[in-house]
């Protein structure tokens, strides 16, 4: 049995900067301009902060999908450790027996261990089905391993336990995360303005610059633009009312389905913080005018809460009231973010309950949308505009955070 009694580090959020947040709390990192553990709005600044990413995807047989990228996605853990200076032991084999020996060499050592599992293969991920179509490796914490059960620290305030076969087999979903463990060592600050200053300026560039991958109507503040564009676009195939009419398909862009959390779920509960991490940046902005004595940072973190209100305020329009179905999937989708967070495994029953309330909702959709397309074409308008207020307050964001770097 090697179980770190002591670990009591639940405080992360999202996967990548959650994880790294946890593991260098428990090590007692602290940082110099507050004496705290760094935060996870610091670790996320540092990995290149926000951005914004539109994309629209359609399988055949399944309901076509809305996907937004709030954060950076260009490889962010690594780029995170690496601006922090940490020194990492990377562990990885295609053997299952060593893949148990690495992770209990970095629990008998002392550390927690950061380990890639595949999400729809986790029992405690309800509603995320696994098939061989869909998967998602993400990096979590490992705190004890008693060889029946796996202990995890994975985006909620209460620990997961997990049988230890069903781990091996999440662990080992995907060949290219097969069995990797990661372990840090205790680090110096050294870095940390420098790391702050390097995360403001790639951040800047994801939203002003040609995106290191797909095109402009993809990324950044172009992507703003074009997403307004084609929700009141009738004839372009990928405008709303064709890709997303009235009834299905328009809930599943709205609230998801079994691979995506739809509008909702991005911009309120799948990153670090509600409104689409905008919040969570202007936290860190603030800390970061106090380490690099640069108040007029201060004036690009105002900003950014203006604009996550304004995210919130365009969920707010894509799930009016009179609209009682779409209303009562984005109040289930609440709830269950909020139990998972704080209550974990104390809250299963609920959460089981409400997955279950949730897909009897999916299934009214087709017939008992509540919206016609008539009524949907004026809330794809409503939605444009909002789009373009938080456009207009993101490029005013970033131009101040540009003028403040510079």
């Amino acid at each position: 049995m090697t179980i770190l009694k002591d670990y009591n580090q639940f405080g992360g959020r999202h996967w990548e900067t959650g994880s790294v947040h946890n593991v260098l709390a428990y090590q007692n990192v602290r940082g110099p301009h507050n004496g705290k553990p760094l935060s996870e709005a610091m670790l996320l600044g540092i990995s290149s902060g926000i951005a914004f990413g539109y994309f629209l995807f359609h399988y055949q047989g399944e309901d076509p999908q809305l996907t937004l990228l709030t954060r950076n996605t260009f490889d962010p853990l690594q780029t995170l450790l690496e601006r922090l200076g940490v020194v990492q032991t990377a562990l990885q084999t295609s053997n299952e027996t060593k893949a148990q020996a690495n992770l209990l060499s970095v629990l008998e050592n002392g550390q927690p261990a950061i380990v890639w599992a595949d999400m729809f293969s986790l029992p405690y991920n309800l509603g995320w089905e696994a098939n061989e179509m869909m998967w998602a490796m993400q990096p979590l914490v490992v705190f004890g391993h008693d060889g029946q059960q796996a202990y995890i620290a994975d985006r909620s305030s209460q620990a997961w336990v997990v049988e230890a076969g069903q781990f091996m087999q999440a662990r080992a979903r995907i060949k290219k995360d097969k069995y990797r463990v990661l372990s840090l060592d205790l680090l110096s600050l050294e870095k940390l303005p420098a790391a702050i200053h390097n995360g403001i300026w790639q951040c800047i560039r994801l939203f002003t610059e040609k995106p290191p991958r797909g095109t402009r109507n993809n990324f950044g503040l172009a992507a703003l633009q074009h997403w307004a564009k084609m929700l009141t676009n009738v004839r372009n195939p990928q405008g709303w009312t064709r890709f997303f009419p009235a009834g299905l398909p328009l809930f599943a862009a709205l609230l998801g389905n079994r691979y995506s959390p739809g509008l909702h779920g991005w911009v309120n509960q799948w990153g670090s913080g509600p409104g689409a991490e905008r919040g969570l940046y202007a936290d860190f902005l603030a800390e970061a005018a106090t380490l690099l004595g640069n108040p007029h940072l201060e004036e690009s973190a105002e900003l950014f809460r203006r604009s996550a209100s304004a995210w919130q305020q365009l969920v707010e329009i894509a799930l009016p009231e009179e609209a009682g179905l779409l209303r009562a999937g984005g109040e289930l989708q609440a709830a269950s973010h909020h139990l998972f967070t704080t209550q974990g495994p104390q809250a299963m029953q609920e959460l089981e309950a409400n997955a279950k309330q949730f897909e009897v909702l999916r299934k009214e959709a087709p017939q008992g949308f509540p919206l016609s397309q008539a009524e949907a074409s004026r809330l794809y308008a409503q939605m444009s505009a909002q789009v373009l207020a938080i456009h207009d307050i993101e490029a005013e964001a970033v131009a101040a955070l540009r003028g403040a770097m510079s």
